[in-house]
């Protein structure tokens, strides 16, 4: 059972019992319960002319004798006919309805699964694998929504055995009373069977999940691998996950496939029973041939619902495991929590930490009794090494995370008491690299500003080197991005990424400065772009280039979560701390390969 390895629940996974499920999938069901009336009707009548059929079939051999048989055949081959025309109808109307309340149904839950997970906070990307999100949300919403098929294939066959059940007493009470004794020990099988079914089909899907992850990321990350050429790193990889849903799958099928074999073992051995009981009446003159005929038939429609009810346990636990990871994925309580959903004012931007403390991981704190105020309007950078909590102070401005202890405000207000939209509204943010959808330029400047031009976003662009970086696009703002803004350089993505900004017009901005190396003149540009933003704006800094850094009002340095020095360029250079080290040993460093760059492409030109 190595194979197994890696096929643990998710740490939100939870199990609902199936009267808790039942309860959580009628919820989805509701809102259809017309469809499902009418759905209902077709499958009684489809299950009645099904069982209508040899009772009017065993009236014909016993109208054989008559001496106007002829005459009877052919009023039961007509009616025989118009049974099978409202079988097909009913189907039909049954088939078309199902196929329409499970894509409604389907719709419903795919979209609370999506708003569900699309409204946590990072920290909830950061923990689990996003392919096998997706898994949820696709696959299992859909596994999910056959449920309606068997639903309404189990009150089919139920109407039907119970319309057989009556014949067979109306023929034999006495077969008919043992064939009632032997259900009991098919249907206790069936039970004993779905604890074990759950369990595989539960694995199956996890293993699905792990291939979906492992694609996405593969994907995602292609260029790196071929850039270090991993191509067949990753194929090995994919090889074993792949191989492991085998496996599992293999053994999720073998299992299941188990219980029809084992119930037609019974239903033999049953029907066996009742043939030769019933046999040794019809030899004694104890019911006609026509009846015997109709046992018979009947008692054969009659053992496939009864077979289809026994598995129906181990089928629908397909349907429920789906039901379950799904829910257990919409019912994850939200890290981030608002204790209050205020409109959010038109903001100036003073930001203040109070006796902050965060950590992403108990027993590894990041801000410890974190004080800071931003002035409104202030233009701040905040510089020092990797993991001194400079993006987790912009992300917690961003309420991306939530901090443990102390306070933050905005203009004074608690930023748990924003409605949280209406907040990030007035936020400009630029990651350290600009995503871009695919779609066109000006499709991706618009993205959260609909209402503006593209007379308008040419206008802005112009404002920004001359709009000479718009003119050097293929198409202008109609050109196509990529994949991830994958068709423009890093320092295109990054000049629509503050495009994007710019219309916005945000009342607090944060950039989290790319380190990618571009040219001297893009980083003109970059640098003019930004000076547009932060003359509108309360800016967070978190400087990477030396020309940011100069131009911000105050710099703060940070040392694994403390504040260690205050002030601007110049001053800090005079103390000659920290922040002087760090010029000394990176900045000037960048300072000299930019000019060397600049004076390269001098030359080429």
């Amino acid at each position: 059972m190595g194979f197994f390895a890696g096929l643990s629940a998710e740490a939100y996974d939870r199990t609902y019992s199936d009267r808790q499920l039942a309860q959580r999938m009628w919820k989805y069901f509701r809102p259809h319960t017309h469809q499902l009336i009418l759905i209902s009707l077709a499958i009684a009548i489809n299950s009645a002319t099904g069982a209508a059929t040899p009772i009017l079939v065993s009236r014909g051999v016993d109208y054989l004798a008559a001496a106007d048989a002829s005459q009877w055949m052919y009023f039961i081959a007509g009616a025989l006919f118009l049974l099978g025309i409202l079988g097909w109808i009913s189907n039909w109307i049954r088939r078309r309805l199902t196929v329409r309340t499970i894509g409604d149904v389907m719709l419903t839950l795919r979209e609370d699964a999506f708003r569900t997970t699309i409204e946590h906070d990072l920290s909830f990307f950061d923990e689990f694998a996003s392919g096998r999100i997706i898994s949820r949300i696709t696959s299992d919403t859909q596994d999910f929504a056959k449920i309606v098929i068997l639903l309404s294939d189990l009150f089919n066959q139920v109407i039907q055995a119970g319309i057989l059940l009556f014949v067979l007493l109306k023929i034999d009470i006495h077969l008919t009373l043992l064939l009632l004794a032997i259900l009991p020990f098919v249907f206790c099988v069936a039970l004993l069977y779905r604890r074990l079914a759950r369990k595989v089909i539960r694995r199956g899907m996890r293993v699905m999940a792990n291939v979906n992850a492992l694609i996405k990321e593969a994907v995602t990350g292609i260029a790196v691998a071929k850039n270090f050429r991993q191509e067949a790193t990753i194929y090995s990889e994919f090889e074993s996950v792949n191989r492991q849903s085998y496996q599992v799958n293999l053994h999720r099928g073998l299992t299941m496939s188990l219980i029809y074999p084992m119930l037609n073992a019974l239903g033999g051995i049953a029907i066996a029973i009742l043939v030769y009981a019933g046999g040794l009446g019809a030899a004694a003159g104890a019911i006609t041939a026509g009846a015997w005929y109709l046992f018979i038939n009947s008692l054969n429609r009659f053992w496939g619902p009864v077979q289809y009810l026994s598995a129906f346990w181990s089928q629908v636990q397909e349907g429920l495991s789906a039901a379950e990871r799904v829910f257990a994925l919409i019912d994850i309580e939200q890290a981030v929590i608002q204790r209050a959903h205020n409109h959010a004012p038109k903001l100036h931007g003073e930001i203040a930490f109070e006796h902050l403390d965060f950590h992403y991981l108990p027993n590894e704190p990041i801000l410890h009794d974190f004080n800071l105020i931003v002035n409104a309007g202030e233009n701040l950078a905040l510089v020092g090494h990797t993991g001194a909590g400079k993006s987790t102070i912009a992300r917690l401005i961003a309420r991306f995370y939530e901090f443990q202890v102390g306070k933050l405000t905005i203009d004074g207000m608690d930023i748990r008491t924003f409605d949280l939209p209406e907040y990030r509204q007035q936020l400009g943010i630029v990651s350290q690299v600009p995503f871009l959808f695919s779609g066109t330029v000006a499709e991706n400047i618009r993205y959260a500003s609909n209402e503006i031009s593209d007379q308008q976003i040419e206008n802005l662009a112009r404002r920004i080197g001359e709009g000479e970086w718009l003119a050097n696009l293929p198409d202008g703002l109609q050109t196509q991005v990529g994949e991830r803004g994958a068709q423009l350089s890093m320092g295109q993505r990054q000049l629509v990424a503050l495009m994007r900004v710019l219309v916005q017009r945000p009342a607090i901005f944060i950039l989290d400065e790319a380190t990618a190396s571009i040219d001297p003149f893009t980083e003109t540009q970059i640098q003019e772009a930004l000076e547009l933003i932060l003359g509108q704006t309360t800016s967070i800094l978190i400087a990477h280039r030396l020309s940011t850094i100069k131009a911000a009002d105050r710099i703060i340095v940070l040392k694994q979560g403390q504040i260690i020095e205050v002030g601007n360029h110049t001053s800090l250079m005079a103390q000659g701390g920290h922040y002087a080290t760090l010029y000394n040993t990176y900045f000037r460093h960048q300072s000299l390969e930019y000019i060397e760059k600049a004076r390269r492409a001098a030359l080429n030109e």
